[in-house]
């Protein structure tokens, strides 16, 4: 049940990411991420009121840390892929979001994994490096501030994953709800940082708004459930089990997410997989299956 609901975790970010890209080629992605975060409390509020939760300090306290960190991990990786190649960085940050919470469940919380289930999870770990990889076209050098941004990047991906691991099953969606509530909130300033930077009537308006483009709108609603419905998913496998034997497993799976992005890419937009990328699948595939029998 865990290696279930971490990949389908993983396939909901990476589904969501494809989309949020394509809304991006349309307008800023900060105001795509904007509109995909607000969009994304309704199917929480819904799955609050069928599956109930309680706004205790600690999923008040948690909900908040997951929020700033994932806030954080969207805005620097934003920043690392404007100023260094993508090609390196993505897999950058997909990799350090793995390292911390894996090395911090293994060190500090007492994960106890079999030999084979340690291998299982390097040979993962190198598969989400393979799978990010994507080719840049941009020219970017690579630099010290690209690196260190999208470590931090990372960084804040994977606090979003112990923040949740540190929640208790009893509080429900609630600390999911906090944690959005919290991640719109940061991304709308940021919209209006942008927005006090634009000049004209104009501006501000195509700034703000996706328009009436119905298919765009449909882009950012179905962006904004699945990466709602992946955090559900993630902490559900989260607590499928003792939360320091399961926090490394759920760490790497999660990170696996640019599968579901490489995969919607190759079927609607055709775009054709690299050599690199299809022995990351292959790679991925095999360590979920090993960590699915140990």
């Amino acid at each position: 049940m865990t290696i279930l609901l971490g990949l389908s975790g993983a396939l909901a970010y990476g589904f969501a990411d494809f989309l949020g890209g394509l809304a991006s080629r349309s307008i800023r992605p900060i105001v795509a991420t904007a509109w995909a975060a607000l969009i994304g409390l309704v199917p929480l509020f819904v799955g609050l009121a069928v599956l109930g939760g309680q706004f205790t300090t600690n999923a008040l306290l948690w909900g908040v840390i997951a929020g700033v960190s994932g806030s954080i991990g969207v805005l620097m990786l934003y920043t690392a892929l404007a100023v260094g190649p993508m090609s390196v960085l993505s897999p950058v940050t997909s990799v350090v979001s793995v390292i911390v919470p894996v090395s911090i469940g293994l060190v500090f919380a007492g994960s106890q994994l079999s030999a084979l289930g340690v291998v299982a999870i390097i040979v993962a770990v190198v598969a989400v490096a393979l799978v990010g990889a994507v080719k840049d076209r941009s020219g970017s050098r690579l630099t010290g501030r690209g690196l260190v941004t999208a470590g931090v990047a990372g960084c804040g991906f994977g606090g979003l994953v112990l923040a949740y691991a540190a929640t208790a099953p009893e509080d429900g969606l609630a600390p999911l709800v906090v944690a959005r509530i919290v991640q719109a909130a940061v991304m709308w300033i940021g919209v209006a940082v942008v927005v006090s930077r634009e000049r004209g009537r104009q501006g501000v308006a195509a700034t703000l708004s996706p328009g009436r483009s119905g298919r765009l709108w449909v882009q950012l609603a179905i962006c904004g459930t699945l990466d709602a419905s992946a955090n559900v998913l993630i902490q559900a496998a989260l607590h499928s089990g003792a939360t320091a034997d399961v926090l490394p497993v759920v760490s790497v799976l999660n990170a696996l997410y640019p599968i579901g992005t490489v995969i919607l890419a190759a079927i609607v937009l055709r775009e054709r997989l690299t050599l690199l990328q299809i022995i990351g699948l292959a790679l991925a595939l095999t360590a979920s299956a090993v960590l699915a029998t140990t």
